[in-house]
């Protein structure tokens, strides 16, 4: 599903990411785990053709990823860890805002299925200033889900909520049977509840590892060398 091959990022005279070579394979859930400052923000610019691929290759589902083509974007969805909604509109006027934006028309029946998946259905008729961050983190989700993409790249989605609202993402989260995450976090709990494996980023490098495994050589305290 992604597959990396020997990536090197730079800026100026600073090297940020390595040769570094990975695969996610079809519904895998890996978190992306590193320092701050490790090169995260980086990995996934690149995954999402936001940063030219200096050196190696990105392929998402077999296809490269290029200026030229752009038929691996329909395989991929991102929901930044800040995104931007309008208050004054209601849950389901937002989702069909952006439906409209990027399809040309809203689907209604899968407004109505996303929203419920999300858990926000019964509140869709309320407008999202009055929503908490964890019900608009929610919607963000949803509106990530409304496009059907096999393949997602979640940036921090629990992050600044309060423990319940984590709880409900995580919940959303652990029913995407039928999706290939890579879910950026630090959060050591979450990785165990809902991923499958881990990026681990650092000094450049990575290394995947299954979650077990890098549960045996890291501990909450902080990462290991």
């Amino acid at each position: 599903m992604i597959k990396v091959s020997r990536l090197t990022q730079s800026f100026g005279k600073k090297q940020v990411l390595d040769s570094i070579t990975l695969e996610i394979n079809r519904n895998e859930v890996c978190a992306l785990v590193g320092r701050n400052g490790a090169g995260k923000s980086t990995f996934i610019n690149s995954l999402l053709g936001l940063l030219p691929v200096k050196q190696g290759k990105i392929e998402i589902n077999g296809v490269e990823v290029t200026k030229k083509s752009a038929e691996w974007k329909k395989a991929i969805a991102y929901l930044p860890e800040k995104f931007m909604l309008y208050p004054s509109l209601t849950g389901i006027e937002n989702m069909t805002f952006f439906a409209e934006a990027v399809f040309g028309k809203a689907d209604l029946e899968r407004i109505e299925q996303v929203l419920c998946s999300v858990r926000l259905w019964d509140d869709r008729d309320v407008q999202i200033k009055k929503y908490s961050k964890g019900m608009l983190q929610r919607l963000g989700l949803a509106i990530t889900l409304y496009q059907d993409s096999s393949i997602l790249i979640l940036d921090e989605p629990t992050s600044g909520i309060d423990p319940m609202g984590r709880k409900e993402i995580l919940e959303v989260l652990k029913s995407l049977h039928d999706k290939t995450i890579l879910l950026s976090s630090h959060h050591l709990d979450e990785i165990k509840q809902v991923c499958t494996h881990v990026a681990f980023l650092e000094d450049g490098k990575m290394l995947k590892y299954s979650v077990e495994e890098f549960l045996e050589t890291h501990y909450l305290g902080g990462y290991k060398g």
